[in-house]
């Protein structure tokens, strides 16, 4: 048996109007009906030529129907923009047009219910950093841009904090010695308990990125992550740490979610994109990457 042949002529005298409806459906036909009988597809193409409405939903023919009714799906999926709601913004005056301008495009989300931006805030990915965004029966990945995991961490020892000026040399030599920034890593990447996590095994986006983390485990990304020495006064006896009062060396650090992070929230910002469709003007100007100077370049 020949291959399936159809032309424009063929779907007319089957009842189709002149038009891309005709090209669709050939297209159609042809991945779905390659070896079935001419006649028993011009027989179905009529069918769906009578009655489109009839196959608005069917597993291969909807495309065909919707050309011939004229349904727009991408249309009926998008998600309108709502009049803003009204949020606090503290210290406006000092906060870049950017990240004001994503405040109000996130205020007019409809699952929106309040929000506030705080007088550090500046633009990110989605909503601006420094930005609050409280939504009702919501998940958006994109809230927090490429942040997932971006964390900072302090370590209070039991030394006098005198050393850092009787060993100053010493104390830089260490952080540099064990630290990484920028896109740098450990030249013999550790190990740790993370890396054995049922998640890398069982998600296939995290199981990917995997190999990633383990090199870039320990290191700290770029923009203003750092790692420092400093002091910490503990002036509470009733303090979380059950320390006494008095002053302590201190190990402050501020990382990034490096390529993990990154990586796992772009898939899943691809994912909200497809199922949940918002006009341009709610996507335009939201990826650009921040200023090294006002804030860091999340996830890196």
């Amino acid at each position: 048996m020949k291959g399936l042949k159809l032309h424009g002529k063929d779907l007319i005298a089957a009842g189709f109007p002149e038009g891309r409806a005709i090209g669709i459906a050939i297209n159609v036909m042809l991945k779905h009906h390659r070896k079935t009988a001419k006649d028993e597809v011009l027989t179905i193409l009529a069918r769906i030529a009578a009655d489109p409405a009839s196959y608005a939903e069917h597993e291969h023919y909807a495309p065909i129907a919707d050309a011939l009714t004229g349904r727009d799906r991408k249309a009926e999926a998008m998600h309108e923009l709502v009049p803003r709601k009204d949020y606090r913004a503290f210290g406006s005056e000092h906060i870049e047009q950017g990240a004001i301008h994503q405040m109000e495009i996130a205020m007019k989300l409809p699952v929106t219910v309040a929000g506030a931006l705080m007088p550090d805030a500046h633009q990110g990915y989605g909503l601006p950093i420094g930005g609050v965004l409280a939504v009702e029966n919501a998940v958006i990945p994109y809230g927090v841009g490429v942040d997932i995991g971006c964390r900072m961490c302090l370590s209070i020892f039991n030394i006098a904090p005198d050393v850092l000026e009787k060993n100053r040399a010493d104390h830089k030599r260490l952080l540099v010695e064990h630290t990484r920034f920028g896109r740098a890593v450990h030249e013999k990447p550790m190990s740790d308990a993370v890396l054995e996590r049922t998640e890398f095994d069982t998600i296939p986006v995290v199981k990917h990125l995997k190999d990633r983390a383990w090199r870039q485990i320990g290191s700290s990304g770029s923009g203003n992550h750092f790692v420092e020495f400093g002091v910490v006064e503990i002036t509470d006896a009733q303090n979380e740490f059950n320390l006494p009062l008095g002053n302590y060396l201190a190990l402050l650090s501020h990382s990034g979610s490096r390529g993990l992070g990154a990586g796992i929230a772009a898939h899943y910002t691809r994912v909200a994109k497809e199922v949940c469709k918002l006009p341009g003007v709610a996507l335009a100007g939201q990826c650009r990457r921040p200023r090294v100077l006002v804030g860091h370049e999340p996830g890196r």
